[in-house]
């Protein structure tokens, strides 16, 4: 149970924040109906998702620790800003500006500068932003520290970063239909929900590091 919980941790924590029906007008506007260029970019786009995601997890606290900034802090501070990530969503009334120059941006691409672009911007900044770097960096920084319980959860954590490149290339491949099926309130009602779970999820990591935090002062 506790390597489930652990497992589904990271992908109930990062889908809220990456938000792929949010990115997937984008994808359509990019690809068009070309179910074969869809198909190869949506599975370009997910690996790229789970290299970001997982390198952030394992060697984000240790590249902030650099700076001497502690784990608690870390926890703090990364439960802060996916909280306000998921205030900012729940109170989302117009579409993002990112996402609007991106489609128009990219209407116009041929297939091969699709191709090259598959990083940038779909992969950063529309799906795996800063927020989305920011909550990895949190949950990596709740792996243990002693050798073989890091073993364990960083394969956890990669397991658990595969399950949502997974989620990413299902949504991104079939983009065209999930935008048609859930219409604008669908995609509404299902973005306020998981931005509510997500603001939840935020204060309890910052709860985790505010009580380290005490154990130490005292």
């Amino acid at each position: 149970m506790p390597i489930l919980k652990a497992l589904l941790l990271v992908p109930v924590t990062l889908l809220p924040i990456i938000n792929p029906l949010s990115t997937a007008p984008v994808f359509v506007a990019t690809v068009g109906s070309n179910r074969v260029l869809a198909a190869r970019l949506a599975r370009q786009v997910a690996v790229n998702s789970w290299i970001v995601i997982v390198t952030s997890m394992l060697i984000g606290t240790y590249v902030l620790a650099l700076f001497g900034i502690s784990l608690p802090i870390v926890r703090v501070g990364g439960g802060l800003l996916v909280a306000s990530t998921a205030w900012r969503m729940l109170h989302r009334t117009d579409d993002d500006d990112v996402h609007a120059k991106a489609a128009q941006e990219t209407v116009e691409l041929t297939q091969a500068e699709i191709v090259r672009r598959s990083f940038f911007p779909i992969t950063f900044p529309l799906t795996t932003g800063p927020g989305t770097i920011a909550a990895s960096i949190a949950l990596g920084a709740q792996i243990p520290t002693t050798p073989f319980l890091y073993f364990a959860g960083a394969v956890v954590a990669a397991s658990g970063a595969l399950l949502v490149s997974f989620v990413l290339y299902f949504v991104f491949r079939n983009s065209t239909a999930v935008v048609a099926w859930l219409g604008e309130v669908g995609m509404l009602v299902l973005t306020r929900l998981m931005a509510f779970i997500l603001l939840c999820i935020g204060l309890q990591i910052m709860w985790s590091g505010w009580e380290e935090l005490n154990a130490i002062s005292h």
